[in-house]
């Protein structure tokens, strides 16, 4: 038997850090999607391969005492992409009490690590895929609380805000609560002029997470006014999607990604992308996700070919993407 599920990238429009620490955001889902095929195996191994993240084959031993795959080869360079399958096939084994050895395939339409919520779409998508060979029924809050609890046994923390777009899909409003994270939809719509740009990361989420964690506790009161700074960012701008006001959006993204750089997130290359869209038209520009390189957004209606040339100019990556409203799904 195999199950393909499937689960979308994103695009945070605001909010991404400060949600880690109570402060709602905004995000999106992308037309770009992961996809995990997992085939069940006569024995107990796991066996991944994720062709399209430059992954080998590697087969792991899974160990009947610990219920979690042992690692049989050296596998440093992939071993967080790696880590996300096998702790979502270890996860989803604990939640419906059941575990069967596997073959797990990975496919990606989306450069791995570029901010775009890769790891939370894997996470979703092979618990939901997992869960479903094995005849498990799972609630949508549920998925998405999992593929949640996934990314921070990988990472050591994470955001409820990538796991639940890759799980509902759309244009939503996150915001954490300690049960569990509260989940808005925003009247979906397309952004006019939204253009995308990458570079290569030059540190991983987890390491960003750990450095703002450390700026916090450092200078908890300046680093937690630049959270509520952002939470205030985040409301407002949910008020400027709701009229259509894109001049207002555009200023909002502006200062939402001075209060992440501030906060050490960013990097030249991609603040050298951000700026020179502003000056090639955008409206505004921002990061998006974790930082530390990746992507980032710029919003130029009308100006999108000029905003284009401007991010290849600095050596960045145009992407072509648009906003969905689809989200984790079993193919065929």
């Amino acid at each position: 038997m195999k199950i393909t599920a499937s689960a979308p990238g994103k695009i945070a429009l605001f909010g991404e850090h400060a949600v880690v620490y109570g402060k709602p955001a905004i995000v999106s889902s992308i037309d770009k999607r992961i996809y995990v095929t997992i085939e069940e195996r006569s024995d107990d191994d796991l066996k991944i391969s994720a062709m399209d993240l430059h992954i080998p084959g590697i087969i792991l031993t899974y160990s009947k005492d610990e219920r979690l795959p042992k690692v049989e080869t050296n596998f440093s360079r992939v071993e967080e992409a790696v880590s996300y399958v096998q702790k979502g096939i270890y996860l989803a084994s604990e939640y419906c009490g059941k575990s069967k050895g596997v073959n797990v395939e990975v496919r990606s339409e989306m450069p791995v690590g570029a901010g775009l919520g890769t790891s939370a779409a894997l996470s979703v998508a092979t618990a939901y895929a997992y869960l479903t060979l094995l005849g498990s029924e799972i609630k949508r809050e549920s998925l998405a609380d999992l593929g949640h609890k996934i990314e921070v046994a990988v990472q050591g923390s994470a955001s409820p805000m990538d796991t639940a777009v890759a799980t509902f899909g759309g244009l939503l409003q996150v915001t954490p609560l300690l049960k569990g994270p509260s989940i808005e939809r925003i009247g979906f719509h397309q952004i006019p002029g939204l253009v995308i740009g990458y570079t290569p990361r030059e540190a991983t989420t987890a390491d960003l997470l750990k450095r703002v964690r450390s700026l916090r506790s450092s200078f908890p009161e300046a680093v937690e006014s630049i959270m509520s700074a952002i939470g205030s960012i985040v409301s407002a701008s949910r008020r400027a999607l709701e009229k259509g006001d894109l001049a207002s959006l555009g200023e909002l993204m502006n200062i939402n990604h001075g209060l992440l750089e501030s906060l050490g997130v960013s990097s030249k290359r991609l603040n050298d992308m951000v700026y020179s869209a502003r000056y090639a038209g955008a409206l505004g520009s921002k990061l998006t996700g974790a930082g530390g390189g990746g992507c980032m957004i710029a919003l130029s209606p009308s100006k999108e070919n000029a905003v284009k040339t401007a991010i290849q100019v600095e050596g960045g990556i145009p992407l072509a993407a648009s906003l969905s409203d689809i989200g984790a799904k079993i193919e065929g």
